[in-house]
């Protein structure tokens, strides 16, 4: 049986819904103080097709008599990142965990008439789409590891966790998404060849079919048969963490696979 990690603090980012909602359940299943980030603050300023907030998050986790704390964020904005920092290093004196969930891109999905865009060839996708996935996915997690990493090397421990996806190994359906997906894997071998003397471990992890919102609301026409719920990359990441063993899998990417382990690819 794992380990408790009750004393242990975590960062998701983009965890109002979706893979990082349900990875901030499944550590604060295991005990980790949880700490937020989204652009969406409240249930009544959901604009998405898909609801969610970071307050609703906060208070699932609650319900269930975890810890978390909500912090807005535009993972855009270096200065807002920066100053999440600051406040859990005010409010925890370390982070142990860093998962980079926050993503862009998925806003142009569909044209503004309604058009499914995602499986267009390349050059019938808006240019946005590949700015907005760099922007707000790769360098959004780049710019988070750098916070994360200069609290870390103080403490000479820490994992960050770079979701991830097979689009960087195949072809995906998304030109951008791919490039974006395999720009994140590079991300972290790099990340972890100048981390490994810290005693920071840095992973992709690749979840698989996840029933998010998303994903139910597409239910009918998907085979669920396989799928892991929202917890599952959570109660994955808790138990990379606890494993005394994990500096070995540093640089690596990891697909997640049943009774909460990790395979490398």
């Amino acid at each position: 049986m794992m380990k408790s990690l009750n004393d242990k603090v975590a960062l998701v980012t983009g965890a109002s819904r979706g893979i990082g909602k349900g990875v901030a359940l499944g550590l604060a299943e295991a005990g980790v103080t949880v700490y937020i980030t989204g652009r969406t603050r409240q249930k009544d300023s959901v604009t998405n097709i898909i609801e969610g907030s970071i307050d609703e998050t906060v208070e699932e986790i609650r319900k269930e008599n975890g810890k978390a704390y909500s912090l807005y964020c535009d993972h855009t904005e270096d200065h807002q990142v920066k100053e999440v920092f600051n406040q859990i290093y005010q409010n925890e004196g370390k982070i142990d965990i860093l998962v980079n969930n926050v993503w862009g891109g998925y806003e142009s999905m569909f044209s503004p008439q309604g058009e499914y865009l995602w499986e267009k060839p390349f050059w019938e996708q808006p240019i946005e789409q590949w700015d907005l996935m760099f922007a707000a996915g790769v360098r959004a997690h780049y710019v988070a590891s750098q916070n994360a990493a200069k609290l870390m090397i103080k403490q000479k421990t820490g994992l960050i966790v770079n979701i991830s996806h097979w689009a960087a190994q195949k072809f995906s359906g998304n030109v951008s998404y791919g490039v974006a997906k395999a720009a994140t894997d590079k991300l972290t071998t790099d990340m972890a060849h100048d981390l490994m003397n810290y005693n920071i471990t840095v992973v992709s992890i690749y979840p698989g079919l996840v029933r998010t919102e998303r994903v139910m609301k597409a239910a009918e026409f998907l085979n669920l048969s396989n799928s892991e719920s929202p917890q599952y990359t959570g109660r994955v990441i808790a138990s990379l963490y606890a494993d005394p063993k994990k500096k070995k899998k540093t640089g690596q990417v990891h697909i997640a696979l049943c009774q909460h382990r990790l395979r490398a690819l």
